[in-house]
């Protein structure tokens, strides 16, 4: 499935292929068309590549949270409470506990 989002993504893609901002954009628009499958696969891509680009986490433990995967999510929430607090991003830190904190409380 592709879009003409994707489509300019990609060739951003083909200039800088480790651009975490366009591998962002690619996984965040596979998510917003329901291809989940590629969505965690340029997430993981992403956190591998640029693993302090925080906003990552976030992002892809709600993926894992639309699944049914909580587990997951959970891990990976806490991978970013991790890095959110190595490079001392408050607003980061800040959303990736309360993240987790809700998925808990929910359990």
């Amino acid at each position: 499935m592709t879009s003409p989002r994707l489509q300019q993504l990609f060739s951003f893609l083909k200039e800088s292929p480790d651009d975490a901002f366009i591998l962002f954009a690619i996984a965040k628009e596979y998510e917003k068309l329901g291809v989940f499958e590629t969505a965690f696969e340029y997430y993981h891509k992403l956190v591998a590549i640029d693993p302090d680009y925080v906003g990552t986490y976030y992002h892809l433990g709600k993926l894992y949270e639309e699944v049914e995967e909580v587990e997951k999510a959970l891990e990976i929430y806490q991978k970013g409470i991790e890095t959110a607090k190595k490079i001392k991003d408050q607003h980061a830190l800040s959303e990736l506990m309360g993240a987790k904190m809700n998925l808990e409380m929910e359990l």
